[in-house]
């Protein structure tokens, strides 16, 4: 089979550290700080950590035991009911409606969170200066132009992705090798400058919006949406598995990013709260560029702010071809609208992508009345719970496999793949009820996956005109 446009190890890999460590990386040591403690804060990146781990083994177990399975996580929805059954069919559709949904609201965080990087070198980004009134809403000429800078970057990846998706992997590629560089600088100089000084107290009571004092416990309860926003694209070698030449590069490539997104995240995340305080933290709209000034001044600032526009510029490519990629993918399965298999000739999925990146252009229009940190906290939020569900679908499935013992030959294998199909599912739904104890929080992620059932209707009429042809 010749592997001409297809992606190897290298592309694999740096699409998961690229999607992962996209703009939770820039954003989240200002969002946890305000729900937790440096001591909560840490806690919870070492929970998160183990909790992704064992669903990257997961995800890792199921492409290579069920390789015709391929699309993302959500595609296993399906195969928890009678193979081309209602009740397949629906688990698959909404399953996979939540996945996309969760995609468009995270490419619009990482694109908002390249404006506001942007801003380093054109501060009239953050301009306040009055450019309309409309009624009672006035457009600030910051928020317009972040709009018109969002939206040129939205545009120019989907044509970028256009010509191939072997030519944007290399992209990604040589953005995820620059990210990964600067980080491990920020870390060595982070080291010498932190301060122990400024994570003191290292635990105390936080205050949540009603005004109630949150312990530690709370505090990492709050923090695991957060968190785990920052994994959040482990699974895209996965996504991607019908296009690697090799399906074993499919497991090595998820473990493999994991773990150099674990070592950025846990080593930035820990040393920029000993660069900056608490109160420093939480009014940042650009915490790592705040952190590293207080070393190097305004130099290091526009150095790193480079370094992350780079980065931010290949997760944009990564997640809207990740984003294309879950609707096309579920087409070619029976369980999503069959005007998304259209494709050109260069195997790329054109109407699912110029879909997304319309829904995709709807969400930016969130930068108008907000600032990219109210922004960034909105869609982290409704991004992450509809990831959720497929993640714990994919625990579920494994356990399904280990209990039936289908693909299995040794009960070895199967206690083992028993006992980490177990953690995921539990870490998966402690993560749910904890992101949805906010009864608004969770009615509006409820709203989100139940609109999908307008679209459900149509992929009925379009399976029964399909039958009714036959």
């Amino acid at each position: 089979m010749s592997t001409k446009g297809k992606l190897g190890l290298g592309v694999l890999t740096s699409l998961v550290v690229g999607n992962m460590v996209g703009s939770g990386i820039f954003m989240l040591p200002r969002s946890l700080s305000e729900v937790a403690s440096p001591g909560g804060t840490i806690l919870a990146w070492c929970l998160t950590g183990f909790g992704v781990l064992v669903t990257a083994l997961v995800f890792g177990n199921l492409a290579i035991r069920k390789p015709n399975l391929i699309g993302g996580p959500q595609i296993y929805a399906k195969e928890l009911f009678k193979p081309g059954s209602k009740k397949s069919t629906l688990a698959g559709f909404m399953s996979t409606w939540g996945y996309w949904i969760g995609n468009l609201a995270g490419n619009i965080a990482i694109i908002t969170t390249f404006a506001g990087y942007l801003s380093t070198f054109f501060p009239i980004l953050t301009s306040e200066a009055i450019l309309m009134n409309i009624g009672s809403f006035t457009l600030y000429v910051g928020k317009a132009l972040t709009f018109l800078i969002c939206t040129i970057l939205l545009w120019g990846t989907h044509f970028i992705i256009l010509n191939g998706l072997e030519h944007a992997g290399k992209l990604n590629l040589m953005a995820t090798i620059a990210k990964v560089i600067g980080f491990m600088l920020f870390i060595v100089i982070a080291l010498f400058a932190f301060d122990a000084s400024k994570i003191v107290p290292f635990v105390e009571p936080k205050m949540d919006a009603s005004g109630n004092s949150v312990g530690l416990f709370g505090q990492v309860n709050s923090a695991a949406i957060t968190t785990l926003w920052a994994f959040i694209g482990v699974e895209s070698a996965v996504v991607f598995a019908r296009r690697a030449k090799r399906q074993t590069d499919v497991s090595k490539a998820t473990i493999l990013g994991l773990v150099i997104a674990l070592t950025i995240y846990i080593g930035i995340s820990t040393l920029v709260m000993g660069l900056l305080t608490q109160d420093e933290l939480i009014n940042s709209q650009k915490p790592l560029i705040d952190a590293i000034e207080t070393v190097l001044g305004p130099i290091g600032g526009k150095v790193l702010a480079a370094i992350g526009l780079i980065s931010l510029l290949g997760s944009t490519i990564g997640w809207i071809m990740l984003s294309s990629e879950v609707p096309y993918a579920a087409a070619k399965q029976g369980i999503f609208l069959p005007a998304f298999l259209k494709e050109n000739k260069k195997g790329i999925p054109t109407f699912s992508l110029l879909i997304t990146n319309i829904f995709g252009q709807l969400f930016i229009f969130s930068t108008i009345s907000n600032s990219i940190s109210q922004a960034f906290d909105f869609v982290v939020y409704i991004a992450t719970l509809s990831y959720l569900v497929p993640y714990l679908i994919s625990s579920i499935f494994q356990l399904k496999l280990v209990i039936t013992g289908e693909t299995y030959k040794t009960m070895k294998e199967r206690g083992k793949d028993f006992i980490i199909g177990l953690i995921a599912t539990i870490y998966s739904m402690w993560v749910v009820i904890a992101g949805t104890a906010d009864i608004k929080t969770f009615c509006f992620g409820v709203l989100l996956l139940l609109s999908g059932i307008i679209f459900y209707n149509q992929l009925n009429k379009s399976t029964q005109s399909s039958t009714f042809q036959k």
